[in-house]
């Protein structure tokens, strides 16, 4: 189907998981902003989607948690463009893009350690600092 939304090779989001709700954009823009409703909110049930496997789910749930409702719901506000055509078109390349981010693994950390020539500047750092400060203090004979 061409509306369904293409994440990357082996992930597709059908057409019918998403729905668009037009409205009216705020903002400036004269008579036009105040008779047509150009303003898009794409929604997308992440809960409830079949094209996720349950790893991959609780990943994007995981990873947009601060975007998606107690519901599982996600709403994406597009109102960048005068066209409801072009702000669908933006919330679904915004939604593409989300769950790109989300999809990324994170590069394993690598442990490290401090070199030797970092351990000495750090300890001679501190006998500095120490000997500053013992310097202040009052001497008693």
């Amino acid at each position: 189907m061409s509306d369904d939304l293409q994440i990357n090779a082996w992930l597709r989001i059908p057409g019918s998981e998403i729905s668009f709700v037009a409205s009216r954009a705020s903002g400036s823009g004269g008579q036009h902003v105040n008779k047509t409703s150009s303003r898009v909110t794409l929604r997308w049930d992440v809960s409830s989607s079949s094209a996720l496997a349950p790893l991959i789910k609780k990943r994007i749930m995981e990873k947009l948690a601060n975007r998606i409702d107690g519901a599982g719901l996600l709403q994406l506000h597009v109102d960048a463009a005068r066209s409801q055509l072009k702000n669908r078109e933006t919330a679904r390349v915004r939604l593409r893009d989300l769950v790109l981010k989300a999809l990324e693994r994170p590069k394993p950390r690598k442990a490290t350690k401090p070199s030797k020539g970092a351990k000495k500047r750090r300890l001679e750092e501190k006998k500095r600092v120490g000997q500053k400060k013992a310097d202040r203090r009052k001497k008693f004979d």
